[in-house]
């Protein structure tokens, strides 16, 4: 199995790169499952799963929701948002520049709650480490900060996906981007980064392509696909 992160792995601002499709569906064909995690909630994620047509499982809000409908198991959410939410308002009074309300895909978030505003990710951190809400997680992706229930990362997710499939995680490939994807990354047998801005997220990865995000996703799968 590969599990890919979404934003700035498969997906840019411009949408999938016509390569990629073609490539996706030779690994499947070839046996290889591919399984999506992001911080992107299940309703966002679910078309792209579809779009790719691929047999795997879907890992949601980078970690707090799992569904795999492809072998029939229930939606599992691992964690309640609610405290994220409060959090994400508490701070609103506290840095008047946020906006509680966040990204527009909070109205499905179940686990954790996201603000627009990445540019005081380290004001938001420091606010939050003196507060009463200090053991909540805070994460920037680049396109989110993401609050989060403790504990509750990608790899999280993963552990409840893999168990459900039997799947040994020494045998995953996990592909990624942002140092949300770090936890997948040491869960997994082989990691992959295509950014390297991130010096966390190239010191956790076994591989590091040399073209970046989207383009470095097509380079390691033709490699792969020559491979196998």
């Amino acid at each position: 199995m590969i599990v890919f992160d979404i934003d700035g792995t498969l997906l840019d601002l411009n949408g999938f790169q016509p390569e990629l499709i073609p490539l996706i569906r030779k690994l499947e064909y070839s046996g290889i499952k591919i399984s999506l995690a992001s911080g992107r909630t299940l309703p966002n994620v679910t078309p792209i799963q579809q779009s790719l047509a691929t047999s795997g499982f879907v890992i949601g809000e980078n970690g707090g929701m799992v569904w795999d409908t492809k072998e029939g198991h229930p939606i599992r959410k691992l964690a309640d948002g609610l405290r994220a939410k409060e959090a994400a308002y508490w701070l609103s009074t506290k840095i008047p520049e946020i906006d509680p309300a966040g990204i527009e895909s909070n109205r499905w978030r179940e686990t954790e709650w996201c603000l627009n505003e990445t540019a005081y990710y380290e004001k938001i951190k420091q606010v939050i480490l003196n507060s009463d809400y200090s053991d909540l997680s805070i994460v920037s992706t680049g396109f989110a900060i993401h609050i989060c229930t403790p504990g509750l990362d990608k790899s999280t997710g993963l552990k409840v996906a893999f168990d459900q499939r039997d799947i040994d995680p020494s045998r995953v490939i996990a592909v990624g981007d942002a140092s949300n994807d770090i936890p997948m990354f040491k869960l997994c047998g082989f990691a992959v980064a295509v950014n390297d801005v991130d010096e966390q997220v190239v010191n956790n990865a076994d591989h590091v392509t040399e073209e970046k995000g989207t383009l470095g996703t097509i380079e390691f799968l033709k490699q792969l696909i020559l491979g196998v």
